[in-house]
């Protein structure tokens, strides 16, 4: 069994938690993304994501699950977030993880999509391609991309980002017959389970798990904006 297959199996049919806290917040440090990490490891979790050299090499360190690893950057001539330039694949995968994962959006970018793939399997780990419509994912798995996240559906337009997951998406995806991960605002367990029900070979949950400002705006939200009692 290839490493692709291998990981593709310890995934199957369970949970990644991207432990990316919100920068700047007081969990912004290699510790605490380990202790986020490690929590999942024990709580169930099948896989993590991971952003930042650092921080990927302590998640390593503790943990033994998969581990997809991104590198962001704020690019001034391109809006292209995660792993845009070849030195990222470099980093990443000496920092120890499993998975690479890369922008495969249809936007000006410093480095061709299928350059990106080929300098990640030349590292000798399998590629994954955030997406955001089903013309990525198709042009990524051609250029060898070992797994289609729709990480990126909603985000590359001019509106504000979604509320809920493109399910849409990963049901198409999974028809067009393409190792699909599902990621983008899953946060209920049910929208987890119907990820799967879909064909999803696994689920990412992020914000609804290691940022713990977002859920208490979610909660205080909803709690402000209430309906007047009768």
């Amino acid at each position: 069994m290839d490493r692709s297959a291998s990981l593709a199996a310890r995934l199957r049919d369970g949970l990644i938690v991207s432990c990316q806290p919100v920068p700047g917040s007081p969990f912004d440090n290699p510790a605490s993304i380990a202790a986020f990490a490690l929590a999942a490891q024990a709580s169930g979790a099948a896989g993590l994501r991971v952003e930042g050299q650092r921080n990927i090499a302590a998640v390593r360190a503790a943990c033994s699950l998969p581990l997809i690893g991104i590198i962001k950057r704020d690019l001034p001539d391109s809006l292209v977030r995660i792993t845009p330039w070849l030195v990222d694949v470099t980093a990443i995968a000496g920092a120890g993880a499993d998975i690479i994962a890369v922008d495969v959006t249809e936007r000006p970018r410093p480095v061709p999509v299928g350059r990106l793939l080929a300098a990640i399997h030349e590292v000798g780990l399998p590629a994954m391609a955030d997406a955001s419509c089903l013309a990525d994912g198709r042009n990524a798995a051609a250029l060898g991309a070992d797994f289609v996240g729709s990480t990126l559906s909603g985000y590359t337009g001019p509106e504000p980002p979604p509320d809920e997951p493109d399910l849409a998406l990963v049901r198409a995806f999974v028809a067009a017959g393409l190792t699909t991960i599902a990621e983008g605002n899953y946060r209920t367990p049910a929208q987890a389970v119907a990820a799967i029900a879909a064909g999803a070979l696994a689920v990412t949950v992020g914000s609804a798990i290691t940022r713990p400002e977002h859920v208490i705006a979610w909660f205080a939200g909803a709690i402000r904006n209430r309906p007047p009692s009768a």
